[in-house]
């Protein structure tokens, strides 16, 4: 018996309608060495040619191509047809999992919207910080998962969905003030007592990083406490504790109702990304292949 599996069936159907394996891959979340590596999978299992390749050529389909076409459309369509029956009951629960920013202002948001779209779906929420939800992802606990630094391209998939500002924050006091007034920026304020994130926070990997590009020794910051959660960072600062290094995203209610000021880290500003990723050998059902596509389109680019 033949040992095909459906997904190297839809990978070359897509292949075939976006006569493209970087459409395809784009379009089926994969890379286009997999795209590669599953259709020839499925030449060889048949030992038939089902692509004509050449560098110059436009991608066509060998005449049996055409034929495992037509038979692979009608399997799949009858393959969607008990998707559709499975996701109707628990099979439409979206299983993610999320790091602390994410989580506090990108996804409430997500994911009304997307709910207003499939009202059938349901969510099963599980959060940590970026190495914590990497190892949620691995274990299989988890499906999707959304954070802050990204995973081995080795073992995940993953798209960057938005970027986040970084800043420095502290307490709103006169002497705080007159330093934005005359234009300093975070970097200046790095001798001052400091709130960290935990280190496995992809947060703190990208503040780390930040640093190090700016040849700053982090061996000799004065941090004097580290906390898992903003709530806790930007209560401490606005409380005079120390500055921390924060997510634009996680402290704009705070910088916008003056409990707390923020100054850009230098001149250029800088980012972190944030990702949503899955496990390569998952199989994303439809369900989650319209959520990972709502969340591409629809989280900011670019918070600031």
């Amino acid at each position: 018996m033949l040992e095909i599996s459906l997904r190297q069936l839809e990978t070359f159907v897509v292949t075939a309608e976006c006569a493209s394996f970087t459409r395809a891959a784009d379009k089926l979340h994969l890379t286009q060495s997999t795209v590669s590596t599953h259709i020839q999978g499925l030449e060889q299992e048949l030992d038939s040619q089902l692509i004509l390749r050449g560098a110059r050529r436009k991608l066509e389909l060998t005449e049996t191509g055409r034929r495992v076409y037509t038979a692979a459309k009608e399997i799949l369509n009858r393959c969607e047809a008990l998707e559709s029956m499975r996701e109707s009951s628990d099979a439409a629960t979206l299983s993610i999992a999320t790091s602390t920013v994410p989580a506090q202002q990108l996804l409430p948001k997500l994911m009304s919207g997307f709910l207003k779209k499939n009202n059938a779906a349901r969510f099963a929420l599980r959060r940590g910080d970026s190495d914590a939800v990497r190892m949620m992802l691995e274990k299989g606990e988890v499906r999707i998962g959304l954070m802050g630094a990204q995973p081995d391209p080795r073992r995940f998939i993953s798209y960057p969905v938005a970027q986040d500002m970084l800043v420095m924050i502290s307490e709103n006091s006169p002497r705080f003030r007159t330093l934005k007034q005359q234009g300093a920026t975070g970097i200046q304020l790095i001798n001052e007592p400091m709130i960290a994130r935990e280190e496995s926070s992809g947060t703190q990997q990208a503040v780390e990083a930040y640093f190090a590009s700016c040849g700053v020794d982090t061996s000799a910051l004065r941090i004097v406490a580290r906390m898992d959660n903003p709530e806790a960072i930007k209560a401490g600062v606005a409380q005079g504790m120390g500055v921390s290094v924060i997510s634009y995203l996680a402290a704009q209610e705070e910088v916008v109702s003056g409990k707390v000021l923020s100054f850009d880290l230098d001149r250029k500003k800088a980012y972190r990304t944030i990702y949503i990723a899955w496990r390569k050998d998952t199989a994303l059902t439809a369900i989650e292949q319209k959520f990972v596509n709502y969340v591409r389109m629809e989280s900011p680019k670019i918070a600031q």
